[in-house]
């Protein structure tokens, strides 16, 4: 990109539809993703029937979109990996192992703020 290239709102709201673009993309051809926005819709409606704090709120929606980015840059680093060595290659299996362990990483974080936020308040409920 030109270093000194002006401003363009139009260049920015296209952005926007780029942006859109992709989390369509992910969402109609990626399983792992497909799963973890199920995941999230019932993470969503537990916070809401339980009638969790703003506090937990946040903590619910920010490990939501921690996990979704992950799976979403794992996706994008897999296609890529992908098309520039499309057979097999040992440096290649690394990096595609490497970005699903960030992926499972923001997952066991997902469920560690899942049990801290949901466990006391099912519990009592169960009580």
């Amino acid at each position: 990109m030109e270093e000194n290239q002006k401003f363009s709102l139009i260049d920015r709201l296209r952005s926007f539809k780029y942006a859109f673009n992709g989390l369509k993309l992910f969402l109609l051809n990626d399983h792992n993703g497909r799963i973890h926005v199920v995941a999230a819709v019932i993470a969503i409606a537990l916070s809401w029937w339980l009638h969790i704090s703003r506090l937990e709120w946040v903590a619910i929606l920010s490990v939501i979109a921690i996990v979704l980015a992950a799976e979403i840059i794992n996706s994008s680093i897999e296609k890529l990996a992908d098309v520039v060595s499309p057979s097999y290659h040992p440096q290649i299996k690394i990096v595609k192992d490497l970005a699903a362990a960030a992926v499972l990483i923001a997952a066991f974080l997902a469920l560690a703020v899942g049990a801290i936020v949901f466990l006391p308040p099912i519990l009592s409920v169960i009580r």
